[in-house]
């Protein structure tokens, strides 16, 4: 969430906090900043009026590269993730349902089951890649509200791989962004910093009216 309270301010707050932030992740706030980070239940700090909320809600349960757990057997509902999946739904839709007039929320490509609010745009880090250091796919998609869809910093970039690969074939690691086993949910749940820089310099910067 912005901690932004003045339009007129955004664009230098928001630009510092989110830069800083993208070095971390939401576990116990790494990233060497604690400061910036309020460990404490976001739907408490949606009784706030914000400027701007940008969400990054928990994906583990709705994301479709966990598809086969819903299905451990052929033909048979795990209903237990998918009660899990319905819950995390409820936590998302409190986001985007938020009494804010801009609003942003990612989260990575839905299992169907859960039937989400369609998407405003579906984004790939190789595209965000201005430092060269995420030049892979990891498809993410975003629902908008009051903002202006991501303008792509690289767009003529072309992948070098998947950030974080599927199955076991894995062993030309060079073409990886994260090919350690036992970490793919760490690794799936990070922001690419070219996308974090890009929300910053696009979105940080409107005032009032959705004018720069």
């Amino acid at each position: 969430m912005s901690p932004v309270k003045r339009a007129r301010r955004w664009r230098p707050l928001f630009e510092s906090w989110a830069m800083r932030l993208i070095a971390a992740t939401c576990y116990h706030a790494g990233g060497g900043h604690p400061e910036y980070h309020l460990q404490v239940d976001a739907l408490e700090l949606l009784k706030i009026r914000w400027d701007m909320i940008l969400a990054f809600p928990p994906c583990t349960y709705l994301s479709n590269a966990g598809a086969c757990h819903l299905y451990p057997t052929k033909g048979k509902l795990d209903t237990e993730r998918f009660q899990k999946g319905l819950e995390a739904k409820a936590f998302f839709l409190r986001f985007w349902e938020a009494d804010c007039p801009r609003i942003a929320v990612e989260n990575p490509v839905s299992s169907r089951i859960f039937e989400m609010p369609p998407h405003t745009q579906e984004i790939q880090p190789y595209l965000f890649d201005d430092d060269g250091t995420w030049p892979y796919t990891k498809k993410t998609r975003l629902w908008i509200k009051g903002l202006p869809p991501l303008v792509p910093t690289t767009p003529d970039r072309k992948p070098v791989g998947p950030y974080v690969p599927s199955g076991t074939g894995r062993k030309d690691k060079r073409t990886y962004g994260a090919a350690r086993r036992g970490q793919d949910a760490i690794n799936r749940a990070k922001t690419p910093p070219g996308v974090a820089r890009a929300m910053a310099q696009q979105w940080g910067g409107l005032l009032e009216g959705g004018q720069r």
